[in-house]
C-alpha cells in the first residue's frame, strides 16, 4: 500500500509525467491518504478558492481511502517523535503525523521530501526522479 504524502499529490494535479508513469502501474486500490493530508488538501483549496483546484481535489479524495487517525497511529507517533527528538532530528508537525500514520498502517510513503528519510524504519519512495 503506498500512502501519498500532500506534495505527490500536488505533483499528481500537475500531471508529472513520472508520477503518472508510476501511478498507472499500481490499482487505485493501493493508494491511500493520511486524514492529516486530507486536512492539508482542503486548507489550500480554502487558502486558494480556485473552483478547479477544488474539483481536483474532491475527485481525488473520492478517488482514494482516506485513513483517519487512530489509536495505533498514535502510539507510532509518540515512539517516533521521541525518538527522533533523542537523536536531534527535527521534522514539521505534520510531517510528523504522516509518517506515524504510515508506519502504523504497513504502507509506504511517496513523498519527495527528504525529511521523511529522518525517520528510521519508514520505507519512503520518491515517485519524482
Amino acid at each position: 500500500m503506498y500512502m501519498f504524502d500532500t506534495n505527490t499529490i500536488s505533483h499528481l494535479f500537475r500531471q508529472h509525467p513520472q508520477v503518472l508513469n508510476i501511478m498507472e502501474k499500481h490499482p487505485p486500490s493501493a493508494v491511500c491518504i493520511s486524514s492529516v493530508t486530507e486536512a492539508e488538501l482542503l486548507y489550500g483549496v480554502a487558502k486558494r478558492r480556485n473552483k478547479a483546484l477544488q474539483s481536483a481535489v474532491e475527485a481525488f479524495l473520492a478517488a482514494v481511502t482516506v485513513y483517519a487517525w487512530d489509536s495505533e497511529a498514535s502510539r507510532c507517533y509518540g515512539e517516533m517523535r521521541a525518538n527522533m527528538e533523542r537523536r536531534g532530528k527535527i521534522m514539521g508537525a505534520l510531517d510528523q503525523l504522516i509518517a506515524a500514520h504510515a508506519q502504523s498502517r504497513g504502507a509506504t510513503l511517496v513523498t519527495n521530501d527528504r525529511a521523511f528519510t529522518l525517520v528510521p524504519g519508514l520505507a519512503v519512495e520518491d515517485w519524482t526522479r
